[in-house]
């Protein structure tokens, strides 16, 4: 391991974008208690002062406005001497029902969990590649998998999130950036809380954080968890495209 590397926490600055509440807040009060020097960021400024108990640097910011985003990471960095790694937490989820289709409710989808991400990946990465070192961590979910109905709109950004980390780990190599996708099974969080279908082998989301912090201090390319439910959703991908349609499709009343 090079000095320039170091420890993968301990010692490290860390941006968390998405932490006011859920697996970002959690992850955010794991990366303090393992060393890292945090900054977290997410719309709601009253909620991110309670996550930081004034142990990080709070930078409030709507993933969705590229201005906001942009002044947001001169701000961390200003206030953190730098950055380390940069952890993509920001989503949306609601249920969607793909025979009375919603442009907007696939709209806003794609403004959060797609281009929020662009305008992030924007902000950092020209910095990151021009130092020749850093770390983006993207928390897709294993919803991109395979398609589920019900989650249309949130598996299909999801399915690209998973495609585009996956296409930056090979292009970013070279430039010294690593990349690592996390893809949780279900969480129990605010975004979860209304979910009135069955969550398998769900977790809390203090486990998830553990789970996400303990592979990136084993520096691996791909965090998938729980462990029952990864394998389950990586069985899920060689099963046969009629098959799964058949074992997917909704029972109507």
């Amino acid at each position: 391991m090079s000095e320039r590397e170091g420890h993968p926490i301990r010692g490290r600055r860390y941006w968390v974008v998405g932490a006011s509440s859920g697996i970002g807040a959690a992850l955010a009060g794991e990366l303090v208690g393992r060393g890292a020097t945090v900054a977290i960021s997410a719309r709601r400024a009253d909620h991110l002062e309670r996550v930081s108990g004034g142990g990080m640097t709070t930078v409030p910011l709507d993933v969705t406005d590229p201005d906001a985003v942009a002044r947001g990471a001169d701000t961390v960095r200003s206030a953190l001497g730098g950055l380390d790694v940069v952890v993509w937490s920001a989503g949306h989820w609601r249920q969607f029902e793909g025979d009375v289709w919603s442009r907007e409710v696939f709209e806003q989808h794609v403004s959060v969990n797609l281009l929020g991400l662009n305008n992030v990946l924007d902000a950092v990465l020209p910095d990151l590649t021009r130092t020749g070192s850093g770390h983006l961590v993207g928390i897709a979910s294993v919803a991109g998998y395979r398609g589920l109905p019900g989650a249309e709109a949130y598996g299909a950004t999801k399915a690209a999130q998973i495609n585009l980390l996956e296409s930056l780990r090979a292009a970013l190599a070279g430039a010294g950036v690593r990349v690592t996708t996390v893809c949780p099974g279900f969480v129990r969080t605010e975004m979860t809380q209304a979910n009135s279908f069955p969550m398998p082998f769900i977790i809390d989301a203090d486990e998830a954080a553990r789970a996400i912090a303990d592979g990136l201090e084993r520096r691996r390319a791909e965090i998938v968890f729980p462990l029952r439910m990864a394998l389950l959703m990586k069985a899920a991908r060689l099963v046969p495209v009629g098959l799964w349609s058949r074992l997917t499709r909704p029972r109507r009343r």
